[in-house]
């Protein structure tokens, strides 16, 4: 099952007819492990019309490599194709084969061929300026690691300055969780986007034919099986010494968020814990999140960040299976309790917000919030904390949101809480007391609000939003 990525495939096929530059084509696709990267290009070149090859490089020597590669294009056994002792000598070979076709090369996991051989993007270089420029071919570089291929647009890269084209592949929205899980509630729904995100690979883990908790129980939670092994196998994939980096996801995962909080839990100098959460940052497991009140021209130098997993379901892992990781083989009804006592707080601070995040960026988007935002966040001080705020600093707008994900209706204390306690609140944390703001209101409930909290509300002109309003913009 092939599920959405129209955005991307338009980009795709658009290469194809693209005469400038061109006819040929460099293009750089990355994005994290598990993303569907390869699913893509596979969808997108056996529908293309054109010929195509499709390679992944493995943890091999060049030699084996270069041999397996020229046995794709060559569409025959890897024994029989014949052994080149450079790549400048097969991209030769592969020139004199394919330049004067329209052909989609897909050489994927680059980066595992760059290891092996650094020579080989340079080799690569010489054969598009020499040969592939000048060819009908479509070159499309593919990789994981986020970091290596960003490298590949900089400076120092052979390759800077030939790349024609490059696109980095997100998650899926949550719209398309309704086609993985056709039959699940719009709860349930929000529930597995805040386990597994929009990441592919992790949503066809789970069954659509159980429910969310029997798939917590009997395929998250297997011991035997992909989710409790993913953690580890991603981050030993990137990193040397992944016990460091570890100690950091499980106290973010824990709570701390600070960078005198992570250092004090893993018992780590604030220098060495500097070290690692920049590499985290790099390889886009951890973010550095911002009041969205912080200035646009303070932001760079603001010192008053917060980190957070930037996976889903590593935020789900490091919240709920790492601390007991021991006990997860012996005790797992135990863990499962745990998991199903504190799901609903867990779906409310993560990904019902930024859910909320979203609605307010597409509100915006489409003009019908009182103001266009120019930032979207939270906002958190000493004095308050408020789960969705949207900025204009030019017209001097603010919208302030709550979030309930709750088991009950939202009564009239909490508008009341919001408008007469936090807001004023905010106000001092922003600005001087003499500067004047128009302020907004929105609250966001799973199961809507009571008739008191709707006059509330009304009468601050402000907007009520429950699950079913949220799911009909944001889940179809």
């Amino acid at each position: 099952m092939f599920v959405d990525r129209q955005e991307e495939l338009a980009f795709l096929n658009s290469l194809l007819a693209r005469q400038h530059p061109g006819p040929a084509q460099l293009i750089l696709i990355f994005g994290r492990r598990r993303v569907g990267k390869s699913e893509l290009l596979l969808h997108w070149a056996r529908n293309s019309g054109v010929n195509f090859t499709y390679w992944a490089a493995l943890r091999e020597p060049a030699n084996l490599q270069r041999k397996g590669l020229f046995a794709k294009i060559l569409n025959v056994p890897e024994e029989s194709a014949p052994v080149h002792r450079s790549w400048p000598a097969l991209w030769k070979a592969v020139s004199d084969l394919l330049q004067d076709k329209q052909h989609i090369l897909i050489l994927d996991e680059l980066p595992y061929a760059v290891d092996s051989d650094p020579a080989m993007l340079s080799a690569l270089q010489h054969a598009w300026d020499q040969h592939f420029q000048n060819s009908k071919m479509v070159i499309v570089l593919c990789g994981s690691h986020v970091r290596v291929m960003e490298t590949l647009l900089s400076r120092q890269s052979p390759l800077f300055g030939r790349i024609t084209a490059q696109w980095h592949l997100g998650p899926f929205p949550f719209s398309s969780l309704s086609e993985f899980y056709p039959k699940w509630k719009p709860e349930e729904r929000v529930a597995a986007y805040a386990i597994a995100g929009g990441i592919p690979a992790y949503l066809k883990w789970m069954d659509p034919s159980i429910s969310l908790t029997d798939n917590i129980r009997d395929v998250i939670l297997n011991p035997g099986g992909m989710f409790l092994a993913e953690p580890a196998f991603l981050l030993y994939d990137k990193v040397r010494e992944p016990r460091y980096y570890l100690a950091i996801l499980r106290a973010i995962g824990a709570g701390c968020h600070t960078l005198a909080e992570i250092s004090d839990w893993c018992f780590m100098p604030r220098t060495s814990a500097i070290v690692y959460l920049k590499t985290l940052q790099e390889l886009h497991l951890i973010e550095r999140r911002l009041s969205a009140i912080v200035r646009p021209g303070e932001r760079a130098g603001s010192r008053v960040g917060h980190y957070h997993l930037s996976d889903s379901y590593f935020r789900f892992y490091f919240h709920f299976i790492a601390p007991y990781q021991e006990d997860r083989l012996n005790k797992p009804d135990e863990i499962l309790q745990r998991i199903q006592t504190n799901l609903r707080a867990f779906v409310g601070a993560t990904a019902f917000e930024d859910l909320a995040r979203q609605w307010v960026t597409q509100q915006g988007t489409a003009g019908k919030l009182p103001f266009v935002p120019e930032a979207i966040g939270s906002h958190w001080s000493s004095r308050v904390q408020v789960d969705v705020v949207a900025v204009n600093w030019n017209s001097r707008d603010i919208l302030l949101g709550e979030c309930k994900w709750g088991a009950d209706k939202v009564n009239r204390q909490v508008i009341r809480d919001l408008i007469e306690t936090k807001t004023p609140l905010v106000l001092r944390d922003l600005t001087e007391m003499d500067e004047d703001w128009k302020v907004h209101h929105v609250g966001f409930a799973r199961l809507g609000f009571t008739s008191s909290a709707n006059e509330e509300m009304q009468k601050a002109g402000g907007m009520l939003v429950d699950l079913s309003k949220m799911d009909e913009l944001l889940g179809k």
